[in-house]
């Protein structure tokens, strides 16, 4: 094995990207209905891969754990934000639960198995993954008047106990989030995350990439005027004022001739005609005979995205507009969808539209160009990142993870996780306001999270995985068994009172609540693996917030009361 030390030690990324492919490969193995998921597998082969003696970069873990971090928030602020009131009050309390469970869990297991302060408060901080809890409850054996040496002893215990439980406290949380809960609610996560985002969206069916209708609401048809109609243009067109639609184009005796609203229609012409399906079909026996394909009657139309910036539109409601716009204004546009902050509003007459609101139009190019000069701007679609945008996020979150505010002599900070998060959040949500900047493709976010997460457990695996098994090997299992009960049981009674007391009745909210009040953030990635979407990210923002708060309080109370 000293080849395979050499390698790392020469090129220590070697191992971090050996544990990431056969970390994810071992993650998509199913041993019946349990899968441990890629970043679960990834840590175990980085605790495997750590016993040749791997030496990582502590600021690899950092940077990557800050893209993670960053990215959930920048994806979710829009829907956070938004989700902020009295709805919140449930992940408070659950965030205070697991924080209580948790302290009392350690307490108890401390004296039954005589552990003594240091290491009581290393295997709090370990197996509920909160590191700050070292710096509070070293700080508090610090204050005992002890003599030095004790102060030492114990001090370096605070870390024995730390090593020892920190990978499991880690892998135990996705076990708990990710396959226990769903097995109480009796549904799976994704299951609850679609029919979450389905509930958002007021009933709006939202197609995702690569989906379209099999029969889509607008649609274009070319037909030949039959004998006898001599309609204008204009009055096909506003036949049923509810559902319009528009001829756009029209062939007479073999020549494309200007539309005009005047325009008679003579038997014989050939006209392309778009519009909502629902008038087509109404008008399609007036008009004629259906013709497949028509040299000359080809017309490209277009999908935009408009940001409504004109104040005549704010704050009223979608029957005032259509009734208050003219026919030549409207003609040729069809409104497909109304969205804010991210969510599709409902195309209903009493839908209010705000200011930066988002309006999916369709229609051929001039009639598209026309009306965005109206309405506001159009939305430009871009596969690159905005990196002044995210830098700039990024180092404001992480001067507020600097800071610190103390209760008594109790240091309290956000550290560099809840900073980039906080960042994220207020960054992605005035990105949803003012979209004219500050751009990062899903595609981007995507990859943020995944390689962040999975990088920030492989670096930790690496890092803690060999000395915590040479610890083990030294004092017994007693310290590890300990660690897996203070991991497992906090997060057992959080989850059992939270479906029963706090009545949580959707298995992806829940699961993003429960990660985020043990600042699972392994657990919480899994999470997000299974729900495929961000419906988890809300939840455990909240409660992620408060348990690097709540947790971290535990550090004095521990040497306090072991």
């Amino acid at each position: 094995m000293e080849w395979l030390h050499e390698l790392f030690k020469k090129s220590p990324e070697i191992a971090l990207f050996l544990s990431l492919a056969l970390g994810y490969y071992i993650g998509k193995i199913k041993f019946g209905k349990f899968q441990l998921g890629g970043v679960a597998g990834s840590l175990l082969v980085a605790v495997v891969v750590s016993q040749v003696g791997v030496q990582v970069d502590p600021g690899v873990k950092a940077v990557l754990f800050a893209l993670f971090i960053y990215a959930v928030g920048y994806e979710s602020g829009p829907q956070f934000f938004n989700s902020l009131g009295k709805q919140s009050i449930r992940e408070i309390i659950l965030a205070a639960v697991l924080a209580i469970t948790g302290l009392i869990t350690v307490v108890v297991m401390a004296r039954l198995f005589g552990l003594d302060k240091g290491l009581a408060a290393g295997v709090a901080a370990g197996g509920l993954t909160q590191s700050a809890i070292i710096g509070t409850a070293g700080d508090a054996i610090a204050k005992l008047g002890l003599a030095a040496e004790e102060v030492t002893r114990l001090q370096g215990n605070v870390a024995v106990g730390y090593a020892v439980t920190y990978v499991f406290g880690s892998f135990g949380a996705i076990i708990v989030c990710v396959n226990i809960l769903p097995k109480l609610m009796g549904r799976s996560i994704k299951e609850d995350a679609v029919k979450a985002e389905a509930a958002m969206q007021a009933g709006v069916q939202v197609l995702g990439p690569g989906q379209q209708a099999a029969a889509p609401d607008l649609v274009g048809r070319i037909y030949q005027i039959a004998q006898g109609s001599k309609q204008t243009v204009r009055e096909i067109e506003t036949a049923n004022p509810a559902v319009s639609i528009t001829i756009e184009r029209i062939k007479r005796q073999g020549q494309i001739i200007e539309v005009t609203p005047q325009l008679a229609l003579e038997a014989g012409d050939i006209v392309l005609v778009v519009g909502r399906r629902e008038a087509m079909v109404g008008v399609a026996a007036q008009l004629g005979r259906e013709l497949y394909a028509v040299e000359g009657m080809e017309l490209t139309m277009q999908r935009k995205e408009l940001v409504l910036t004109n104040k005549d539109y704010h704050n009223k409601t979608v029957g005032e507009i259509r009734s208050q716009t003219s026919h030549s204004v409207s003609h040729g546009i069809y409104v497909l969808q109304i969205s804010r902050m991210g969510q599709v509003l409902p195309m209903l007459p009493d839908t209010v539209v705000q200011l930066g609101d988002v309006i999916t139009i369709y229609g051929s190019e001039q009639d598209v160009k026309r009306i965005a000069a109206l309405v506001g701007y159009v939305i430009v679609p871009s596969v690159k990142t905005d990196f002044v945008y995210m830098g700039a996020g990024l180092v404001v979150g992480l001067l507020v993870g600097l800071l610190t505010a103390r209760i008594g002599s109790i240091p309290l900070t956000l550290g560099s996780g809840g900073g980039a998060l906080l960042s994220g959040l207020l960054f992605g949500w005035y990105r949803a306001k003012r979209q004219t900047f500050g751009a990062m493709p899903s595609g981007a976010v995507q990859i943020l999270k995944d390689l962040g997460l999975a990088g920030f457990v492989v670096v930790v695996g690496l890092s803690s995985g060999l000395q915590a098994v040479q610890t083990v090997k030294e004092h017994g299992f007693t310290i590890f068994g300990v660690g897996v009960v203070v991991t497992i049981l906090p997060l057992i009674l959080t989850m059992l009172i939270g479906k029963y007391v706090l009545r949580y009745d959707n298995t992806a909210i829940f699961a993003g609540a429960l990660s985020g009040s043990r600042s699972a953030n392994p657990a919480f990635g899994e999470v997000l693996d299974k729900a495929e979407n961000s419906i988890p990210t809300v939840p455990f923002a909240i409660t992620y917030a408060l348990a690097n708060v709540f947790l971290t309080l535990l550090g004095p109370l521990i040497v306090a009361l072991v």
